[in-house]
């Protein structure tokens, strides 16, 4: 008997990027993806417990629905936000309810659109600020995949040198703050963080960075006007929980 095959279908996922601070040989350049359909065996990612424990789950279930040929480290978080928006839709459909104040929402995720974003130079993940009270001038990047399993890294190693530390805001900004005053040794870097980075600067920072970076807009406004996050709750991809 032939065996008989299946050609799942896919879709072009549009980055929140663009794709504007990924170098040109990085393929993320192009500013798009291509994914495949959720199956019953993506599903069984969903109920890995080892995933679940080490907290990977997310991340194994769109490094398997991606089908373009990507290192899923170089992935930006806002570009990897709208590609897991996207898994949700292809995997249990546009509608999403969620609780918020009480009451049930439900909302279309395929109207969700993207920040508008725009590059200083393209192919360069790095921008300029200007801490306002101190003046300081300094370099970011915004952080990807693969940052962010260094950042947890050396959280998880300072947390068995020292278990009732828990540095995890000022280690972040270590790997977010690229230069200070055009000096880019980590020494430096690390040093101000610890040492002369005003709270009131560093709040400032991580505000315009969540303003201004690409990202997918999860913004929901309620019928009396009331704005808040769209929750990525246990029921985004456990609908039935």
């Amino acid at each position: 008997m032939d065996q008989v095959k299946h050609d799942f279908p896919t879709e072009i996922i549009e980055l929140p990027s663009q794709g504007l601070i990924y170098p040109e040989t990085n393929p993320l350049s192009q500013g798009k993806i291509e994914m495949r359909y959720m199956t019953a065996q993506h599903e069984d990612i969903l109920t890995n417990q080892t995933y679940i424990q080490k907290g990977t789950v997310l991340d194994k279930l769109l490094q398997a629905l991606i089908v373009s040929k990507i290192d899923y480290n170089d992935l930006i978080v806002g570009d990897k936000n709208a590609i897991m928006v996207a898994a949700r839709i292809l995997g249990y459909g546009k509608d999403y309810t969620f609780e918020y104040r009480g009451e049930d929402y439900t909302v279309d995720l395929s109207k969700l659109d993207n920040k508008p974003f725009t590059a200083k130079t393209k192919g360069v993940n790095e921008f300029d600020y200007t801490l306002p009270s101190t003046g300081v001038n300094i370099t970011y990047k915004i952080l990807t995949h693969g940052d962010e399993q260094k950042i947890q890294n050396e959280l998880e190693g300072l947390k068995k040198l020292s278990p009732n530390s828990a540095p995890e805001l000022s280690t972040r900004l270590k790997y977010i703050i690229t230069s200070v005053n055009g000096d880019r040794e980590t020494k430096t870097i690390r040093e101000f963080v610890d040492k002369y980075l005003l709270a009131r600067d560093s709040r400032e920072l991580r505000n315009h960075i969540k303003e201004t970076q690409p990202d997918i807009d999860l913004t929901f406004t309620t019928e009396n006007g009331s704005a808040t996050d769209i929750p990525i709750s246990v029921r985004f991809f456990w609908p039935d929980f």
